[in-house]
């Protein structure tokens, strides 16, 4: 998509230009050394569908999995990628009036940020031609933190591409769930945008910012106290509903990741244990920025939304859980995400 002008427009162009600027490049690797690594993320990616399939009880899905596309891709290469998905994503919604270059340049600042941080994603927005859902693996970040935290490469690999895959098997078990989700995103972009009171909100976020910094407790399914300071009761609850079904998603993938279990990736456990000691272990400016940029809400989706999907598997298995990729009237409720017996008992009796 090109660069656009005009009120209500963002200037995709300088957001991928201004990504590509400001972000690091990442550890430094010989020739052979990337190969190999570009190598090993292709063959756990093309592995991990099989496996997740097993675990889910969801081999039809897998198996429609293991034929999206795969991009072994560096930072820039992220960051021009969520380019595309947004630009796709927000196609014909209402955006907030302001310069289309500063909106260009923020997103970009922000993209170079996030870009430093993830280490794989699925796409289910942006068009491709093996269909919806391609997958991203950013080589440099899966690199580094093999690097710092002394963990075998395959299983590690493996690891990554478990969860990424398991977005891509439930894509699959359920193909109305990105068009699902793109409403609910418009209908929350669309009221925020048409929305009076900017004057408020920003005293709102202002206000927030401490309590933000501080830290505290983050409730997956509220975005943190940043972004609920400045939505209204309304935008609220189409936000929660969002948010709850995020949680879902991570939390399966976070469950089925580990629930391979040593046969699969033989490291498994120590991948796990170092991992989690590392997200809580952060220092002071990562972790000032993980607040600032609303990653401890999606880390809260983690643990949250995978407590959600132990307490169903607990109850009903995975034939049970599997309910939730038949329609959106099975996804669970804001409430419904810290209370997996209520789930239970509203889909299942």
């Amino acid at each position: 998509m090109t660069a656009t002008s005009g009120p209500g427009a963002i200037d995709w162009a300088a957001a991928r230009r201004r990504a590509a600027v400001v972000v690091p490049p990442g550890p430094r690797v010989t020739r052979d050394e990337a190969l190999d690594l570009v190598a090993s993320l292709r063959a756990a990616a093309v592995r991990a569908p099989a496996v997740v399939g097993e675990v889910t009880d969801l081999a039809d899905a897998a198996a429609t999995a293991a034929t999206r596309s795969v991009y072994v891709v560096d930072r820039p290469g992220w960051a021009s990628a969520n380019v595309t998905m947004f630009a796709e994503l927000l196609d014909g919604l209402p955006m907030p009036e302001g310069s289309a270059r500063l909106a260009g340049e923020e997103l970009g600042l922000m993209l170079s940020l996030l870009a430093t941080r993830v280490l794989g994603q699925l796409d289910p927005f942006s068009p491709d031609p093996a269909g919806p859902g391609r997958l991203l693996l950013v080589a440099p970040n899966v690199l580094r933190l093999q690097r710092e935290l002394r963990l075998d490469a395959a299983d590690f690999h493996l690891w990554v591409c478990l969860h990424e895959q398991t977005h891509a098997v439930q894509i699959a078990a359920a193909p109305w769930l990105p068009g699902y989700l793109r409403a609910a995103m418009g209908n929350l972009s669309t009221s925020v945008s048409s929305s009076e009171g900017a004057a408020r909100r920003l005293r709102a976020l202002l206000e927030a910012l401490p309590r933000a910094l501080a830290g505290g407790p983050v409730d997956a399914t509220t975005g943190g106290p940043i972004v609920a300071a400045v939505l209204d009761e309304h935008e609220r609850t189409e936000l929660e509903r969002v948010l709850a079904v995020m949680s879902l998603l991570e939390g399966h993938a976070d469950v089925v990741m580990d629930a391979a279990g040593p046969a699969v990736v033989p490291t498994v456990a120590r991948i796990r244990r170092v991992f989690e000691a590392r997200r809580d272990g952060a220092g002071l400016v990562d972790v000032l920025l993980r607040r600032l940029l609303g990653l401890d809400a999606k880390l809260a989706q983690y643990r949250q939304g995978a407590a959600f999907v132990r307490g169903v598997l607990d109850a009903v298995g995975h034939a049970g859980l599997n309910a939730v990729w038949t329609g959106p009237e099975q996804l669970p409720r804001a409430e419904e995400i810290a209370d997996p017996a209520a789930w239970v008992r509203r889909v299942h009796g």
